[in-house]
């Protein structure tokens, strides 16, 4: 595991905006393993997309950021949402190692933060999603769509905010025009953040599926064409799910799953870990959370199927490996990202690349082998 992530812990939110990247992702990709992650095979809604893999909002702070993702084989980097007005960042530190043994439900208890981070990789990060204002960010974003090659896509992330008088009205009104601004800077597809806390009457908005509804149809008719990415939380009711997908399946032209699980993280002497009002809880994300993020794509593919639905599936959670990428396709993922495992190895896209590929080419040879040849006419 490198040992400096291209984002630092050790700096605040606005000193990684300012000089991230750090570590490896600021050197050139290595120029075979480059050429096989750029090489079109796949698409994904409908655009064509070398290897379906990314990493998803939260890391990739800004175009510097992105670029360095599509350098090193991340053909789906999803620029970090943003807001419609500047929104500052939750007190440093926002990410620390938390020590977990085996998978962490959602029933867990208190977890304690550590200083180490090593595998398996899991930790809990606490932003409070940050963002500039929109003339800001709309030219970055601009200039970090404008940066991928063939192959590659990038994805603009934004969500809504709350009005200082509760207004729902205002709030949905927020959200579309999010929607609109991100739309500007000329990103192929766009991804409306449901599933942060304290932005719904349910907690996470995704578990509000009447709101959620109508914010994705208002969003859908700003976007048109374009692509819209809904990114949800870990659903443990399948009734519960299937009321979302029935509510915005057919609106929405990918789902997104999953985004963290919540637990409450304290330091080695009990006391909260991450400084401030209302961040006793905070979202942890890589290995512990592997098992949600495939379980829920599987359950995302079933029921697509049984509600004859065409959404594709972003399947998010613990991918550290060319075998965690390869489980996540297995299960029904359409793409696949990796927030953690990419931090940490900037080098992960271009081994699940030459070995998705080579496993890929070595099917496709063994069927050209079986397959009847026809026989040339003059031996008729």
């Amino acid at each position: 595991m490198p040992s400096e992530p291209f984002y630092d812990p050790l700096r605040s939110y606005e000193e990684n905006y300012r000089r991230g990247p750090f570590g490896a992702f600021t050197a050139p990709a290595q120029p075979a393993a480059a050429a096989v992650a750029s090489s079109p095979r796949s698409r994904f809604l409908g655009l064509p997309v070398a290897l379906p893999l990314g990493i998803p909002a939260g890391p990739l702070l800004n175009a510097n950021f992105v670029r360095a993702a599509l350098q090193h084989g991340f053909n789906l980097p999803v620029y970090k949402t943003v807001r419609t007005h500047a929104h500052a960042s939750h007190a440093w530190p926002n990410v620390l190692p938390v020590q977990v043994e085996g998978d962490l439900l959602p029933s867990a208890g208190r977890l304690i933060a550590g200083a180490v981070y090593s595998d398996p990789l899991s930790i809990t990060n606490s932003f409070g999603v940050p963002s500039f204002d929109p003339d800001v960010w709309q030219p970055d974003m601009a200039a970090a769509a404008a940066s991928a090659g063939s192959g590659q896509v990038v994805i603009g992330s934004f969500q809504g905010t709350k009005s200082e008088n509760g207004s729902v009205d205002a709030y949905i009104a927020d959200f579309v025009l999010g929607a609109r601004l991100v739309k500007e800077t000329g990103v192929r597809v766009v991804e409306v953040n449901l599933s942060c806390p304290n932005e719904g009457t349910a907690n996470l908005l995704c578990f509000d599926v009447a709101r959620t509804q109508r914010i994705v149809e208002a969003i859908k008719t700003v976007l048109g064409n374009t692509p819209l990415v809904i990114k949800i939380a870990y659903f443990p009711d399948d009734e519960a799910l299937l009321h979302l997908l029935r509510a915005v399946g057919h609106t929405a032209d990918a789902i997104s799953a999953i985004n963290t699980i919540s637990a409450e993280v304290v330091d080695a002497r009990g006391g909260q870990a991450l400084p401030g009002e209302g961040r006793l809880r905070s979202g942890v994300c890589g290995a512990a959370i592997r098992w949600a993020g495939l379980e829920m794509t599987g359950r995302l593919k079933a029921l697509r199927e049984r509600l004859g639905m065409r959404f594709e599936i972003v399947g998010v959670g613990g991918v550290t490996t060319p075998a965690d990428y390869a489980a996540y396709r297995k299960a029904g993922a359409d793409a696949v990202m990796s927030a953690a495992g990419a931090m940490w190895n900037p080098s992960l896209a271009q081994e699940i690349a030459v070995q998705s590929f080579r496993e890929t080419d070595s099917v496709m040879a063994r069927q050209s082998a079986a397959a009847p040849r026809e026989e040339p006419a003059h031996a008729r």
